[in-house]
């Protein structure tokens, strides 16, 4: 572009060149001064400014200062004026031309002007590009940012190809990431993510290809070598690498020009590769056909390298961080399954509670997330927040471990031991009785011989038979009792006056049918445990919130170990095992303890408990409710949304 002299139409303007030639400076002739806006600042620009001129803008000092901040202002005197007046802005002038001055000085002035206006035009042009570069930098430092906070792989994944895509005004584009051998060296790249502009809704299968360089995102991946490429179907015959162009013509699409980054960790392992498609002389055009892409589509300059480089190395550290929090979260995942299996190995009978609480306080927190009822109407959880409740689902029973294992899976009331020999001293009994019976009947023949021997018979055998249906009667009543209650049942008068019968022993001493202890535990009026055991039982929350708070949790998990350790406590402080009320107890764990008690009370029929059906379960929650011991909003939402149905599905 030529530069350009600005001069008042009617002053006589020498013909000397005023570059090598005469035509290498473009003259105009103004009758006003021109605006600044009215020049283009990126052209070399000098202003003759006389009298007449200065005129047409009535000392309108703004104007003037915004023209030289664009323009180099020469003054040009009137006659024999050999130097400026006081009305002249001398302050602005890069030089002055008296009126009668010589061509040769006039050409040495004006030159000398033209090269002001040149540095103010690189002045100009160094300052955009500082501001572009602080631009790029900003924007590199906020999308740094802002991979760093993500974790999820597939919306990095995505943010990293849009940013990239922004940057660079690319039509489309598409990430791959290496899978390596069993070597730890690179084998494959799978292509995990695409987008185009000009197609958004194209379908998407992954697929993978070699790290070899029979492709271009397999050459990049193998070589570490960018390439950028002005158009992919005029590859050299003799390229080792040739564009796919299935796609191209499946979808009636024109891919020209391409820039594939590898994207590098700081040890200098290829993590993945960057592929973008198309760079765009605007970035909202959609390239709708051939003549489209053949005017529209330029070739990726080398700051497009540079800013795409900068990116994927960011990128690059962001996937590898993703990737090691998925290996970390893949092997906690495993540690919590080895706990739960670790749990239930323990109680069989009670297998697969764990994860239907989990998934019930999930389910639970998700519907109160999407509007809960009374004060929980505005309540959110974040994405780790759910995910920080259901890992203390998981193991808010892990302290079973540290309760005695025939405690834990105990069935009945009595132990089995305690019953077998119950059932040993029945036998006992029954042999005595018959003893008895054949002692008797030889002591008829002893002393009467045959007389009366049927008679006598027949009556021992009558006696034999009401011992034994009496010893049956009463060893059934202690089977009956043993078994365990859900609410509080049972009648044990019976089982008093049992306590009451003595036999002998073998050594012959007077014993009672059944001692104090045995008498002790037949007689627990709900469930199956004696108080002693219960509180062991119980104990298992104290062991449980030890084990968690031994475990450094992150920053978003840190509060599994306070979920877990409230998840029988009750609203109104009588639950265990620190009786702590409403205020003390987190809203999460809340959840968890309305998830506990209806799997408790629906699970498959127990060895020590009835299953109970859905809708008495739930009139038992909602008695606890009104009792004031779960939160009654949290169970409306509960059942509202019926969050059960999904362990039931299950």
């Amino acid at each position: 572009m030529k530069p350009l002299l600005v001069a008042c139409i009617g002053r006589a303007l020498s013909s000397a060149p005023l570059g090598r030639r005469d035509d290498d400076v473009e003259v105009r002739r103004v009758h006003v001064l021109p605006r600044a806006n009215a020049l283009d600042a990126g052209r070399p620009s000098v202003i003759l400014l006389d009298r007449t001129l200065l005129a047409s803008v009535a000392g309108d000092r703004a104007a003037l200062d915004e023209l030289a901040a664009v323009a180099a202002i020469v003054g040009w005197g009137d006659g024999n004026e050999d130097a400026p007046r006081d009305d002249f802005p001398v302050d602005l002038l890069t030089s002055f031309i008296p009126g009668g001055a010589s061509p040769g000085t006039i050409i040495a002035q004006l030159r000398g002007a033209f090269r002001h206006a040149a540095c103010l035009v690189a002045a100009r042009n160094a300052k955009i590009a500082e501001g572009e570069r602080y631009h790029e930098l900003t924007e590199l430092t906020r999308v740094g940012v802002a991979l760093s906070h993500e974790r999820d792989l597939l919306m990095l994944l995505d943010m990293i190809l849009s940013q990239a895509r922004r940057l660079t005004a690319s039509d489309a584009g598409s990430i791959y990431l290496v899978e390596r051998g069993e070597d730890g060296q690179p084998a494959t790249l799978r292509f995990k993510l695409s987008q185009n502009h000009s197609l958004p809704n194209l379908p998407f299968t992954e697929s993978t290809v070699p790290v070899d360089h029979t492709s271009l995102s397999g050459y990049a991946a193998a070589t570490g070598e960018p390439l950028v490429i002005p158009d992919v179907y005029l590859l050299p015959d003799d390229s080792s690498f040739k564009q796919n162009r299935s796609f191209d013509d499946k979808f009636g699409y024109r891919t020209k020009s391409m820039l594939v980054i590898p994207m590098k960790s700081h040890r200098d392992e290829i993590v993945g590769v960057l592929q973008l498609i198309n760079r765009k002389r605007n970035a909202e055009t959609r390239l709708a056909g051939p003549d489209k892409v053949q005017w529209e589509v330029i070739s990726f300059d080398r700051r497009s390298v540079e800013l795409v480089t900068a990116l994927a190395s960011q990128a690059a550290v962001a996937i590898e961080n993703s990737l090691l929090y998925e290996d970390i979260e893949r092997l906690f995942e495993g540690f919590v399954t080895a706990a739960v299996t670790a749990i239930e190995s323990r109680d069989p009978t009670t297998h697969g509670h764990s994860g239907r609480v989990a998934a019930m306080s999930v389910g639970l927190a998700e519907a109160v997330d999407r509007g809960g009822s009374g004060k929980y109407s505005g309540l959110r959880f974040s994405r780790e927040q759910l995910r920080e409740l259901r890992y203390a689902g998981l193991l808010h029973d892990f302290g079973k471990v540290g309760v005695r294992e025939e405690v834990l899976v105990k069935e009945k009331k009595l132990y089995p031991a305690d019953l077998s020999l119950i059932e040993h001293r029945f036998a006992f009994l029954v042999q005595g009785a018959e003893l008895e019976f054949e002692r008797a009947r030889a002591a008829h023949l002893l002393r009467h011989g045959a007389m009366r021997y049927d008679e006598a018979v027949r009556e021992l055998e009558s006696q034999l038979r009401a011992r034994r249906l009496q010893l049956e009667r009463y060893r059934q009543a202690i089977l009956e009792a043993n078994e365990p209650t859900i609410l509080h049942e049972g009648q044990f008068a019976e089982l008093q006056r049992l306590a009451e019968e003595r036999y002998l022993d073998i050594n012959g001493e007077e014993r009672p049918l059944l001692d104090e202890r045995e008498l002790r535990f037949l007689s627990i009026t709900k469930g199956n445990l004696d108080e002693s055991e219960r509180r062991e039982i119980e104990s298992h929350v104290t062991h449980t919130y030890r084990f968690l708070q031994q475990i450094p949790w992150t920053r978003e998990l840190r509060g599994i170990p306070a979920i877990a350790y409230g998840h029988h406590e009750k609203l109104n402080g009588q639950g265990y095992p620190r009786q702590v009320g409403a205020p003390d107890i987190p809203v999460q764990t809340r959840m968890m303890t309305i998830a506990d008690i209806y799997d408790a009370l629906t699970a498959s029929d127990r060895p020590y408990k009835r299953a109970v059906s859905v809708p008495t379960a739930l009139d038992i929650l909602h008695a606890e409710a009104r009792e004031g011991l779960l939160d009654r909003d949290l169970l409306s939402t509960f059942v509202g949304a019926r969050v059960y149905e999904a362990v039931q599905a299950a």
